[in-house]
C-alpha cells in the first residue's frame, strides 16, 4: 500500500524516511523543496513529489491513491489544517509529530469527520507525545477514579532541531498551559516547580511546568480533568526564566519572529548521530484521586528524534493494518501497550500508596 512522509527533507522527516527503507518499507517522499526531496529521494531508491499545501487543491490530487500520509512539516499550526483538509478529502489516513496543543485539540476535534470519510487522524505518533502519552493511560487504567494526572520528562545528552525551535518560536508569546477541570488554561513561565524522582539511572531532577502536547492530549486518552506536565530544568535556568518573565510579551512581536527563525534557519542543525544513539529520556508519571491514593511510574526511551523515527513509522504500520476511523490520540489509536513493543524502551513497574 501506497504511503507517504511530507516533510521528507526536514530533520525528523529524513529520519523517519531512512527508518521506513531499514524496514523494508517503499514511502512517497513528498515536500515543497524538489532539489532536497529530490536528493533524498534518489539515495534512498524512493518515488518522489514536490508540492506545496498552499494549493489545497493540487495537495488532494497529489494525495490520489495514498493511504496513509506521515506529515512531518511544521510549525504544524500552519501545516497541519490544510493536509488533515486534503486526507478528509482523498480518504487517506493522517498522522503527524506535532507537538502543539492547539493543533492537537483542532485535529482531535474532528473525529466526527473523519469517521464519515473512513479515515483516521492520529496526531503526535513521535516523541510528543507517545511515551508520555502511553504511560498516562497505563497510569489511568490502574487507577480509574484518578482526578489528578502529572507527567514529567527530563532528558540527558540531546538537543534540538531547526524545526523544533522555529515552532517553539511561533508558539511565542505563550508561556505555559495546564488543563484544570477539564478546560486548558494558560498560566506564567515556570508557573509550578517541583523535584521529581525518575528512578534508577536518573534520579531526583528539578522540573517546571511546561505547555506540552499532554495538557491536550492525555485529557482525551484518560479522561482526567487536572493536567500538568513538566520538564526537567536546572534551578538556575528557572530562576533566570521567570525574572525574563515579564518581558515575554516582546517575543510575540512578528518581525522579533521572523527574525529569530531565520537565525534558527541558518545556525541550528539537530542532534548528531552520536547523540541520537547515547542519549536517554526518563519519564515519569502520576495520578491521584479525590481519596489521596496515588499510582506512579517511570519508564525510559531513546533520544527523542531517533525515538520519533521508530515510533512514526511503527505507526504508519499499524494504521496500514487496520485502525478505526476517528481522531484518536496514539494510545487510543494503538493501545497503551503500544510503546512497550518499540526498541530501547524500559518500561517501569507501577507504584501504589
Amino acid at each position: 500500500m501506497a504511503w507517504m512522509i511530507y516533510g521528507a527533507n526536514g530533520y525528523t522527516g529524513e529520519l523517519a524516511a531512512r527508518e521506513a527503507v531499514r524496514k523494508g518499507q517503499s514511502p512517497i517522499l513528498a515536500g515543497r523543496n524538489a532539489e532536497a526531496v529530490g536528493r533524498l529521494a534518489r539515495e534512498l531508491g524512493l518515488p518522489s513529489r514536490v508540492f506545496s499545501l498552499d494549493d489545497r487543491q493540487g495537495t488532494a490530487a497529489e494525495l490520489q491513491g495514498v493511504e496513509a500520509v506521515l506529515h512531518c512539516a511544521g510549525p504544524f499550526v500552519h501545516t497541519s489544517g490544510p493536509m488533515v483538509d486534503a486526507c478528509l478529502a482523498t480518504g487517506a489516513n493522517y498522522l503527524d509529530i506535532t507537538g502543539e496543543i492547539a493543533v492537537f485539540e483542532s485535529v482531535l476535534d474532528r473525529g466526527e469527520e473523519a469517521r464519515r470519510a473512513g479515515v483516521a487522524l492520529i496526531p503526535g505518533v513521535g516523541f510528543d507525545v507517545v511515551p508520555s502519552d502511553c504511560l498516562a493511560a497505563r497510569l489511568a487504567a490502574a487507577l480509574p477514579d484518578a482526578t489528578e494526572l502529572a507527567l514529567a520528562f527530563d532528558t540527558a545528552g540531546g538537543t534540538v532541531s531547526r524545526g523544533t525551535l522555529k515552532t517553539m518560536i511561533e508558539s511565542l508569546p505563550a508561556a505555559g498551559a495546564i488543563r484544570r477541570n477539564g478546560e486548558i488554561v494558560p498560566v506564567p513561565v515556570a508557573f509550578d516547580v517541583r523535584e521529581i524522582d525518575f528512578g534508577p539511572g536518573a534520579g531526583k531532577r528539578w522540573t517546571m511546568t511546561i505547555p506540552w502536547g499532554d495538557v491536550s492530549t492525555a485529557y482525551h486518552s484518560t479522561g482526567i480533568p487536572n493536567i500538568r506536565v513538566y520538564s526537567g530544568t536546572p534551578p538556575s535556568q528557572i530562576r533566570r526564566m521567570k525574572r525574563l518573565a515579564p518581558f515575554l510579551p516582546l517575543a510575540g512581536w512578528g518581525p522579533a519572529k521572523r527574525f529569530a527563525q531565520r537565525w534558527v534557519e541558518r545556525r541550528v542543525t539537530g542532534p548528531t548521530a552520536e547523540m541520537r544513539e547515547t542519549a536517554r529520556i526518563h519519564l515519569w508519571g502520576e495520578v491521584r484521586n479525590a481519596d489521596g491514593r496515588t499510582v506512579t511510574a517511570t519508564l525510559e526511551a531513546p533520544e527523542g528524534y531517533r525515538f520519533t523515527s521508530v515510533s512514526a513509522v511503527a505507526g504508519v504500520e499499524r494504521v496500514l493494518q487496520g485502525v478505526p476511523p476517528g481522531a484518536w490520540t496514539p494510545s487510543c489509536a494503538f493501545g497503551a501497550d503500544f510503546l512497550a513493543g518499540l526498541p530501547g524502551v524500559v518500561v517501569g513497574e507501577l507504584q501504589t500508596a
